[in-house]
């Protein structure tokens, strides 16, 4: 349990669920540090300006007392603290035990689902903010902790059934569509553990009306609701129109118009998740122009369709590795830049993954100007794999695999859209190819 006469020590502290928790424990008073590995990663760069530390992994971290542990989901015993845990009969809790403490004490509001998680939870918690103190955690690294909070939104990760330790009052569910083939047996077990979720949530639950797999699932005690383009809708979508800037519509709520939003965010996706936050800040009484002034603060999280200008060049920095989620930000990317030529350098991530959604990757990436591929990320479950990146580009006219020693290939495409897109070590490639740039 959390203590405040006691430090808590996060072992894995730059993950960017773990930072985002251990800003939250920092702000609301906790005394935290923690460790990690020695390599720079985006998510230490707030843990380092809020002054908590970050240590290397050490034995001699774990004192035996006066601390309590939290665990990343990712260290077992062959990592040096958790095994000086074992050896020192020290008790840890987890990363999702730690956050449903937090969970608990607040009207809360989770976040799931396949995609759209991160963008969602960063939007609801910028608009709740305009209306009353609101605590967050965000899958970016992202977290803020406001005493005497009213809302506490977090971003609820379904992978090895994290999200199964959290009890919120209300729940988003934004779609399920089948991942981390590593770890679910089939797409009914992966959807099995958002109808567990749902059973869990206490208020209302809202979803995606277009979700096959959500329009099955069924709350225990919440009220269900769902948000979409249809009139059968709960919170409808209309009157949509798509600009350069972002995006306009209506939203219908059980009928009744609720005016024009405007969000400068890009994609269908985007006007779905916005319509989601909509839906829990009528259901909870907030002030519409509240509401609007929320959603046009909001410009996107971190590696989230982020955008740099380097003359006429435009570089796009996306954690898309989902063919769901490659499809949104390669529609994203044409309704704000409709006159460029579309550029993409896709790393896959883990081989389990790019094996099933091999033929999807395929029909994707044929539809833009130009197709580079990284070599497959690897991860530390799945260090090899029985498919590799060409097998791909060579069913894709044009397409090449891409790595340091041809990187300045891209040069080529100076005054196009350039989207770099993926969940593992991509960045090492945009940072390299804008060092470029800048020359």
């Amino acid at each position: 349990m959390l203590d405040k006469t006691k430090q808590i020590w996060f072992i894995g502290i730059k993950g960017t669920g773990m930072a985002s928790l251990a800003l939250i424990l920092h702000d609301l008073g906790y005394k935290v540090a923690g460790s990690d590995i020695d390599k720079y990663t985006f998510t230490q760069d707030p843990l380092e300006a809020a002054g908590i530390e970050v240590a290397s992994f050490s034995k001699d971290n774990i004192k035996g007392s006066g601390q309590v542990i939290v665990k990343g989901n990712a260290f077992k015993s062959d990592n040096i603290e958790v095994a000086a845990c074992e050896e020192k009969g020290v008790a840890w809790q987890s990363y999702p035990d730690t956050v449903e403490e937090i969970v608990q004490q607040y009207t809360s509001i989770g976040v799931a689902g396949s995609h759209g998680k991160t963008s969602t939870t960063g939007l609801l918690a910028t608009v709740l903010g305009e209306a009353a103190p609101t605590s967050f955690l965000i899958g970016d690294g992202m977290g803020k902790g406001v005493k005497d909070s009213r809302f506490f939104v977090y971003e609820a990760d379904e992978y090895r059934r994290h999200f199964l330790a959290y009890h919120p009052d209300y729940q988003i569910m934004t779609n399920v569509d089948f991942d981390h083939p590593d770890y679910f047996k089939d797409r009914d077990d992966y959807a099995s553990a958002f109808q567990t979720a749902a059973a869990q949530t206490k208020k209302g639950l809202f979803v995606w009306g277009d979700d096959e797999r959500l329009q099955k699932i069924q709350p225990k005690t919440a009220k269900k609701y769902t948000y979409g383009l249809k009139d059968s809708d709960d919170f409808q979508a209309f009157d949509v129109v798509k600009t350069t800037e972002g995006a306009k519509f209506h939203v219908r709520a059980q009928g009744k118009d609720l005016g024009e939003f405007t969000i400068h965010l890009f994609g269908d996706h985007n006007v779905m998740n916005a319509t989601a936050v909509i839906a829990i800040a009528f259901t909870e009484g907030i002030d519409l122009d509240v509401v609007r002034k929320g959603l046009v603060k909001y410009t996107g999280a971190k590696r989230r369709f982020s955008e740099k200008d380097f003359g006429d060049t435009v570089v796009i920095d996306d954690y898309a590795h989902h063919p769901t989620e490659l499809r949104a930000t390669i529609q994203a990317a044409r309704q704000k830049f409709p006159d460029r030529k579309l550029v993409t350098i896709f790393q896959p991530h883990t081989y389990s993954r790019t094996k099933e959604f091999e033929e999807e990757y395929v029909e994707i990436l044929k539809g833009v100007d130009k197709a580079f591929l990284t070599p497959i990320y690897g991860s530390a479950r799945e260090a090899a794999g029985d498919i590799k990146s060409e097998d791909i580009t060579s069913q894709i006219p044009g397409a090449e695999v891409i790595d340091f020693d041809n990187l300045k290939d891209l040069l080529a495409y100076k005054g196009d859209c350039i989207v770099f897109m993926g969940a593992g070590d991509i960045p090492k490639y945009e940072v390299a190819f804008e060092e470029m740039l800048e020359k």
